[in-house]
């Protein structure tokens, strides 16, 4: 039986709720830049910060902060890497309210690539990682602590977690430096019950412990952005989203929506509508993202999109065998 709020005191909030403890955090270039291996222009990336910047956003992550050791960046775009020359290519001394984070991926980041914050333009390391790779995670998480940076813990695939080990993980995680911890849906396979499910547990990990929990979704069947206000309604702090919904395969909750949704007078569509139409729409014929029935599939029945990616890629349109496959492979 689906699970049902009957107690509105269990909300921390409602769609006409201002709160001062939301941020929000676009990831335009670090998700998006999973479609295009980070290859994106320079102009584009600066009319992306300078969008950010305008309408009121809290954080933009700049990209990733992977080791030019582990991977080619003769393949990949600077936005991979985000070496300190590159990000203040487009920032300078990021002389404004809107703070800078970058990513690391655990087996492809290092400490060496994190710089002393007294270095960096860069305010916040967002570590990201599988339940297996906890303990290299936090390893790095409390270097970047350390060295002077907000920092968050990025779980992924929770969905293919059981929930004892995740209740584990989270116990071992709430007792880290992280400032921000985040529920990850990361093959948009979760419904709204689930969400509110994990948000409440996520929030109950945190409490006492001096942390903020946030949200990242995917779009695989529609409900990133459903998903997004189901969860900070009930609490949740910081907002991950995309512009256009741009991001790996069915993409992200969309900024524009967020921005529609909030009610603070901080925030301002205006210029986000601007950037849409001068830099998406073009965008748009030269990448592909978004809603397609292949990453509806791998949402629904909680698996990778990757299959979907090359599916869409090789431009096949047999569904049903696809579907089939899929099946077969979870067999």
């Amino acid at each position: 039986m689906a699970e049902k709020i009957t107690n509105t005191e269990e909300k921390k909030g409602t769609w006409l709720t201002f709160r001062p403890d939301i941020k929000v955090l676009d990831c335009t270039i670090r998700d998006g830049g999973l479609v295009n291996n980070f290859n994106f222009e320079d102009d584009f990336v600066k009319a992306v910060y300078n969008t950010c910047v305008e309408i009121g956003v809290d954080y933009m992550e700049m990209g990733k902060i992977v080791d030019k050791k582990v991977m080619d960046p003769e393949k990949y775009g600077p936005w991979n890497f985000c070496e300190e020359e590159d990000i203040r290519r487009i920032v300078g001394e990021n002389n404004t309210d809107l703070k800078i984070a970058v990513m690391a991926d655990i087996g492809r980041s290092f400490k060496e690539n994190i710089l002393p914050k007294e270095d960096s333009v860069v305010d916040m390391i967002r570590v990201a990682a599988y339940i297996h790779q906890i303990p290299a995670a936090l390893e790095l998480l409390e270097d970047a602590h350390a060295k002077g940076y907000e920092t968050t813990f990025n779980l992924m695939a929770i969905s293919k977690v059981s929930d004892s080990h995740l209740d584990e993980a989270l116990g071992i995680i709430m007792e880290s430096n992280a400032d921000v911890v985040y529920l990850v849906d990361s093959f948009g396979t979760y419904y709204s019950e689930s969400i509110r499910k994990l948000t409440k547990k996520y929030l109950s990990a945190a409490e006492g412990k001096n942390k903020k929990i946030g949200i990242h979704t995917h779009n695989n069947q529609q409900l990133a952005y459903a998903n997004t206000i189901e969860s900070l309604i009930l609490g949740t702090s910081y907002l991950d989203a995309t512009i256009s919904g741009l991001g790996r395969g069915a993409g992200n909750c969309p900024l524009e929506l967020l921005m529609g949704f909030l009610k603070n007078p901080k925030y301002h569509i205006v210029p986000l509508l601007k950037f849409i139409e001068k830099y998406i729409v073009p965008l748009r014929e030269q990448m592909h993202w978004g809603y397609e029935i292949p990453y509806m599939l791998t949402g629904q029945l909680n698996e990778h999109p990757r299959a979907a990616m090359k599916f869409i890629d090789d431009k096949e349109t047999d569904f049903i065998n696809f579907y089939y496959s899929l099946l077969d492979s979870q067999e």
